[in-house]
C-alpha cells in the first residue's frame, strides 16, 4: 500500500467515525452538536477535526445529504421491484420505503424533518437529495399518463401557486398538468405528514394500528392522484400487495 493510498484509508475511516460520533451525539443532544463535543467523546483535540470539516455546519450538511440520499435511495430501490404497469403498486413500495427507513432511523429522519437546527441554513446543495422523494412520485404519475383517472372537478388553483407548480414543471421532463402535479403534491405533503406524526409520536393513544393506518391513507393518496386500480394491503411486510 502506498502512503498516499494509506493517508486516504485514514481520512476515510476518520470521516467515518466522525459521522457516526455526531449521529450519537444528535440522537442525545439534538441542536447541541458541536465539534467539539464530537472531538472529546473520541478522545482527540478539537482542532483535529477541523482537517475533516470546518465547521459544525460543514458536518451537518454532510449527514444531511447523506440521510436525504439513502432515505431517496431507499424509495427508489422499492419502486423499481414494483412491475411497471402497476401504477398503484409503484406508489405504495415508494411510500412504504419512506416509512420504512424513517421508523429504522429516527436520528437523521429528525434531522431532515423535526424541529429545524438553530443557527444553521441549509445550503442549495441539498435541495437535489431533498427532492428525490417527490420526484420519484412524479414520474409514477407521468408514466401513467395515458391511464389516470380525470382530475376531479374542485377549487382552482390561486394563480401563484400555478406559477410555482409551472416552474417546477418546466425543470422536470415529462409531459404533467399542473391540475396533475397540484394531487401529487398533496400526497407528497400527507405521506411525510403521517411518517411525521408516526415517528415524533403524534399518533400515541389516538393510532395503535399504525401500519393499517398508513396503507390506508397512502391509497387515498393513490387515489386522489388518479391512479388505477384497487385499494391494496400488504399480504406481509416485504411480500407483493392484494386488493382490500
Amino acid at each position: 500500500m502506498t502512503a498516499q493510498s494509506l493517508r486516504a484509508r485514514v481520512r476515510s475511516e476518520m470521516t467515518r467515525e466522525i459521522k457516526e460520533v455526531a449521529r450519537r451525539q444528535l440522537a442525545t443532544q439534538g441542536a447541541n452538536l458541536s465539534l467539539r463535543g464530537v472531538a472529546r467523546e473520541m478522545g482527540i483535540a478539537a482542532s483535529a477535526l477541523y482537517r475533516y470539516f470546518p465547521s459544525r455546519d460543514a458536518l451537518l450538511t454532510t449527514l444531511i445529504i447523506e440521510a436525504y440520499e439513502t432515505l431517496g435511495e431507499a424509495a427508489i430501490e422499492a419502486e423499481a421491484a414494483a412491475p411497471r404497469d402497476d401504477l398503484r403498486g409503484r406508489w405504495l413500495a415508494a411510500c412504504h420505503a419512506v416509512r420504512s427507513w424513517a421508523l429504522a432511523h429516527p436520528v437523521e429522519y429528525g434531522l431532515l424533518y423535526g424541529n429545524p437546527l438553530p443557527d444553521y441554513a441549509a445550503p442549495p446543495e441539498t435541495i437535489a437529495p431533498a427532492a428525490k422523494v417527490v420526484l420519484l412520485l412524479v414520474d409514477i404519475a407521468i408514466d401513467g399518463a395515458e391511464t389516470l383517472a380525470p382530475v376531479p372537478s374542485r377549487a382552482p388553483i390561486p394563480a401563484p401557486v400555478r406559477a410555482d407548480l409551472t416552474r417546477l414543471i418546466d425543470q422536470h421532463p415529462g409531459d404533467l398538468p399542473a391540475e396533475r402535479l397540484d394531487l401529487v403534491f398533496v400526497g407528497w405533503t400527507q405521506l411525510f405528514g403521517l411518517v411525521n406524526f408516526e415517528v415524533f409520536g403524534r399518533l400515541n393513544d389516538t393510532i395503535d394500528a399504525r401500519a393499517e393506518y398508513f396503507d390506508h391513507h397512502m391509497n387515498l393518496m393513490a387515489d386522489l392522484v388518479g391512479l388505477p386500480g384497487l385499494p391494496r394491503i400488504p399480504l406481509a411486510p416485504g411480500t407483493e400487495y392484494v386488493e382490500a
